[in-house]
């Protein structure tokens, strides 16, 4: 149901109990407006994580990384964070749980995570919640949701030496990414991949990835994504 589709009902719900006495409908419009509050604030909480990512690109950083920057293996400052950033996610979490609603919780734990790894270089902290948003993902087949989770266990695992998991985790991301038509999203996880095959003695197949990183993201528009390989050729 759209957000408007739920603001009407509320309105109608008002208009049966105030002109007509029945109050039936008020509970599961008050659900709805709860929903819309949660997709809110959600959305809220992607437009300031946009406009951080966006600041720390402009800037050279290709580390850390989002669902749309480059697979964190190399070394940069933290991106400064907006204060209203986590909460809003905390908000569209405890929204969604109140709810009964999974999918929207996977996402919003994964949001959470993400801010944890990608501004505050937490994986500690970031990886719990990554972890529980895959799994809730896969169990109410959210494949955008769970592709953006193994991204990020794949980046805590890359950091951690893990090179083996960091791969396999990538993979799968690309994978389901592939599945749903997100090709530019695919190729940043090749820079990620890039970066690995370089950390085990692979050079030629890390440029070779690259190369074909670079194709889809032109083909597509990605320019953010045609910088990010560029660093990444620089540096293998």
């Amino acid at each position: 149901m759209s957000i408007d589709d739920r603001i009407e009902r509320a309105r109608e719900a008002y208009e049966r109990a105030v002109y007509g006495g029945d109050t039936s409908a008020l509970s599961d419009a008050e659900q709805g407006l709860d929903a819309v509050e949660a997709d809110a604030a959600l959305a809220r909480g992607l437009i300031l994580h946009a406009r951080l990512q966006a600041a720390s690109t402009g800037a050279g950083s290709s580390s850390g990384s989002s669902s749309g920057s480059s697979s964190g293996s190399s070394p940069g400052s933290s991106p400064a964070e907006d204060p209203a950033e986590l909460p809003l996610f905390e908000r569209a979490l405890a929204s969604y749980r109140a709810l009964g609603d999974p999918r929207g919780e996977a996402e919003a734990l994964f949001w959470i995570g993400c801010l944890h790894q990608f501004i505050r270089r937490d994986d500690q902290t970031a990886v719990p919640y990554l972890e529980r948003s895959c799994l809730l993902a896969e169990q109410t087949g959210d494949r955008s949701t769970r592709s953006e989770a193994l991204r990020h266990l794949g980046i805590a695992a890359h950091r951690a030496g893990r090179l083996d998991e960091a791969r396999e985790r990538l993979e799968e991301s690309s994978r389901l990414r592939r599945e749903i038509g997100a090709l530019p999203g695919v190729a940043s996880n090749m820079i990620g991949l890039a970066y690995i095959a370089a950390a085990q003695d692979r050079r030629a197949e890390a440029l070779a990835t690259l190369d074909e990183a670079n194709a889809i993201a032109g083909a597509h528009g990605a320019h953010a994504i045609v910088s990010h390989i560029e660093q990444a050729r620089a540096q293998i």
